[in-house]
């Protein structure tokens, strides 16, 4: 195996012989989905900059490998989120943890599915 090779990230599959193609076809997205991208387009609002498409790759492409080759594609924007949330400052793992508790309780006392 070459030093190139050594040193890629998991993200990085160009040029590689992969076992399966990537499905480019369209696909509605999922409400969790859907509420993933509002999440980022807040997020990434010119009037707040919490952080930027820089700091996101970068989350995501560091995730454990575990992490990322196990979580589909909107599964790992959240753990990115929660990795730069937590890292800037912004909220600790126990603020985001009582939120999503506190979110799911709403939906679930209204009756939607989280």
């Amino acid at each position: 195996m070459s030093e190139a090779e050594t040193n890629r990230g998991q993200h990085d599959i160009g040029g590689l012989n992969v076992d399966s193609l990537i499905d480019r076809s369209e696909h509605r997205l999922s409400l969790s989905e859907r509420r993933v991208d509002a999440m980022m387009n807040l997020l990434f609002a010119p009037d707040r900059k919490i952080f930027n498409i820089d700091e996101m790759r970068r989350a995501i492409e560091t995730l454990p490998s575990d992490l990322y080759e196990n979580y589909n594609y909107y599964e790992r924007w959240t753990l990115a989120m929660e990795k730069l949330l937590i890292g800037k400052g912004i909220m600790t793992a126990d603020e985001i943890t009582a939120k999503v508790a506190d979110v799911r309780a709403r939906l679930k006392e209204a009756g939607v599915s989280a």
